[in-house]
């Protein structure tokens, strides 16, 4: 996956370079103008030197035109600056078509920013541009988005009261209602604020999410149970002969919802303040990058904290490795949907699912004969670090792969070009 640096970033038009004498605009792209191409008054040669009719002093040069190239820019990106209500969306979505401080340095500006500026200032408009201003709406917003935010623990705390307090019949009614009741809670709780997705076109990933949650809560005791002696034996390790499930794994994700939202309000905000204050774009990126670990590094304590709690209150193991890297690789796959970026958490999230999903296979597989070893990858991992290490290296890896892909992405300024929304 070496090539996930690439997967999200625009394509750039690739019309061959040069002045346009008629339009005296830059004809290619202008992250490929040449220097010598834009001086501060480009001059251009118009026509071959024509004779003198007669009784007129003849003329020895041909007609020179100036032509301006930030003029030429701005017609290329008019309607980025005719939407644009500040400089630093400009900025962001020069950085996001390839321009970089080098590139504005052709232009005779120092920075990125700088150029944006200019070119916002030369917009040509009919009043002042909207001021961002935070509507009276923003606080009872923020409260409704906190509430939502604590929903899904709170619903998913109540349905594994009920799964430990019934048995039979009732036990079932409990979870048939309780596990799509805290699947609404969770959707309606990334609908809005900070977490929800920038647009309306949405990757198909609910399913991998889910897949991956249930996973955590019964994949564990299913491959054990496949490998040992098929899940039709006897279940054990529960009370009441129920089938065995970590509960205070998926309690603990469940509740982490509200540290992840606050987390992802806490990065956003901090970084379009960053943006507000850079002057380059490498200086904004290599500022925002210990925001993006710090925010990542809170929410893994926070879900730590979350775990442990939910051990002791139900009285079992904590799986933490298993949980930890799942709520990582949960929590980058949301941040880079929430800024745009799809592509990857879509592909992460279906081949770690697909992992998962194979390991299982495998193991049923291997019950027919002559097929034993089919399982043998599986039953390695099992017996030297138990069934935890199937979800542990394969959301590992996938939350590792995120973690770098969003530490090249979420730096950009084109990440942030829109405001924090109130949640």
């Amino acid at each position: 996956m070496s090539g996930l640096g690439e997967l999200d970033r625009p394509g750039r038009p690739s019309s061959p370079g040069g002045w346009d004498v008629r339009s005296k605009e830059w004809a290619g792209d202008e992250t490929d103008m040449p220097e010598s191409a834009v001086p501060e008054s480009v001059v251009v040669e118009s026509g071959e030197p024509r004779s003198a009719p007669a009784g007129e002093r003849p003329q020895t040069a041909g007609r020179r035109t100036t032509v301006d190239p930030v003029k030429a820019l701005m017609h290329r990106h008019r309607e980025l600056c005719e939407r644009a209500v500040d400089p630093l969306e400009i900025a962001a979505g020069l950085e996001a078509h390839g321009v970089t401080d080098r590139t504005a340095g052709r232009f005779r500006h120092r920075d990125v920013f700088s150029l944006a500026e200019e070119m916002y200032a030369r917009v040509p408009r009919d009043g002042d541009a909207p001021a961002r201003t935070t509507t009276p709406d923003a606080p009872r917003a923020r409260a409704d988005g906190a509430v939502l935010a604590l929903l899904p623990g709170v619903l998913c705390a109540a349905t594994v009261t009920g799964l430990r307090l019934t048995e039979g019949q009732p036990r079932l009614i409990v979870a048939v209602v309780g596990a799509p009741a805290v699947a609404l809670a969770l959707r309606a709780s990334l609908s809005r604020g900070p977490l929800r997705l920038a647009d309306r076109v949405q990757r198909p990933t609910a399913a991998w999410t889910c897949w991956l949650i249930a996973y955590a809560a019964l994949g564990d005791a299913l491959l054990s149970a496949a490998l040992t002696g098929g899940p039709d034996a006897p279940p054990t390790g529960s009370p009441g002969g129920a089938w065995p499930s970590a509960a205070a794994g998926v309690l603990a994700l469940s509740l982490s919802c509200a540290p992840a939202v606050w987390c992802a309000h806490l990065f956003a905000a901090r970084a379009r303040r960053r943006l507000a204050a850079s002057r380059g774009l490498e200086e904004y990126a290599t500022a925002v990058r210990p925001l993006l670990l710090g925010t990542f590094a809170l929410y893994l304590a926070a879900l730590t904290a979350l775990l442990a709690l939910s051990g002791i209150a139900l009285d079992e193991p904590a799986a933490y490795p298993q949980i930890l890297t799942l709520g990582a690789l949960l929590l980058l796959a949301r941040l880079l949907a929430a800024h745009g970026f799809t592509h990857a958490p879509a592909l992460v999230l279906t081949v770690a699912t697909a992992a998962e999903a194979l390991a299982l296979a495998s193991a049923f597989a291997a019950r027919l004969p002559g097929c034993a070893f089919l399982a043998t990858p599986v039953e390695f991992l099992v017996t030297t670090w138990g069934p935890g290490a199937v979800p542990t290296l394969v959301c590992g890896a996938g939350a590792l792969t995120l973690l770098i892909h969003s530490s090249r992405t979420l730096t950009r300024a084109s990440a942030h070009a829109t405001p924090d929304v109130p949640c």
